[in-house]
């Protein structure tokens, strides 16, 4: 009885966790996976790790509220800062879709039921695409098993540089958006800028019946040939975000934060 009981412990433990990181993490944070598949899938990683993170020096598998929160917390540090992935991607669909003059063309957004760009979607679905064709939702899984290991169960306290950590991450993903828009950007620029040259030598030229069409022609030419770098740069961006929430995760046991101010 002693040892049936500590095994549900340890699975609670383990399942606060891991659902922490599922409700916000890209790809299972998904909407389109049913809420029972979900709860499937988190309760079998639960109750497959609980016999291992049990035994892992300094566990203490005993439920408490402060146990619970932060098992809690270490879920929500993973799923809160790879979700930046999503909203990177989401506000470079927003640049683009200025740029291409669909700014008022929204659509409604499962994940968060508000109205959307409709190019921000798009963006999402390609990065949701790179995160399953390269097997990142492995890696992020992998990554929070191994989290047992550096905080073990029921020993983990969330520290108030934390939450300051992802508050400073969360301003980076501004520069990546428009490092990912980029090419798009500037290419519809010079069309502006040669339009408007065009204008001034040809007073006659219809100009803002062509300035709209090229742009989005031309806007989605080099859209088009920049998805072959989209990969290279989304995987970069995942790696940094987990590199980020694995050294937030370890902070308590170092003592320190190293690059927390980058």
């Amino acid at each position: 009885m002693p040892e049936w009981t500590s095994f549900l412990s340890a699975m609670t433990l383990a399942l606060v966790r891991v659902s922490g990181m599922v409700v916000f993490a890209p790809f299972f944070s998904s909407t389109a996976l049913p809420l029972r598949t979900k709860a499937v899938f988190v309760g079998a990683v639960a109750y497959l790790l609980a016999p291992t993170v049990a035994a892992l020096p300094g566990a203490r598998v005993s439920i408490g509220f402060s146990a619970l929160l932060g098992e809690l917390a270490i879920g929500l540090v993973y799923g809160l800062t790879l979700t930046l992935l999503n909203e990177m991607l989401l506000f470079a669909g927003q640049i683009a879709g200025l740029q291409f003059s669909f700014s008022l063309v929204n659509l409604l957004d499962p994940a968060s039921s508000i109205q959307t760009p409709l190019l921000g979607e798009l963006f999402q679905l390609m990065g949701t695409l790179v995160v399953i064709g390269a097997g990142l939702d492995r890696i992020m899984l992998a990554s929070l098993v191994r989290s047992f290991r550096v905080a073990p169960l029921g020993q983990y306290a969330m520290a108030p540089a934390t939450g300051l950590a992802i508050v400073r991450a969360s301003g980076g993903i501004f520069l990546a958006a428009v490092e990912l828009a980029a090419p798009v950007l500037a290419a519809t620029m010079l069309v502006e800028i040669a339009v408007a040259l065009m204008g001034k030598l040809s007073p006659q030229l219809p100009v803002m019946n062509l300035t709209v069409p090229l742009k989005t022609l031309t806007g989605f030419v080099i859209m088009t040939g920049s998805l072959a770098l989209w990969p290279r740069f989304i995987e970069a961006r995942f790696a940094g975000l987990l590199d980020l929430a694995e050294r937030l995760i370890a902070y308590p046991s170092q003592g320190a934060l190293p690059g927390m101010g980058r």
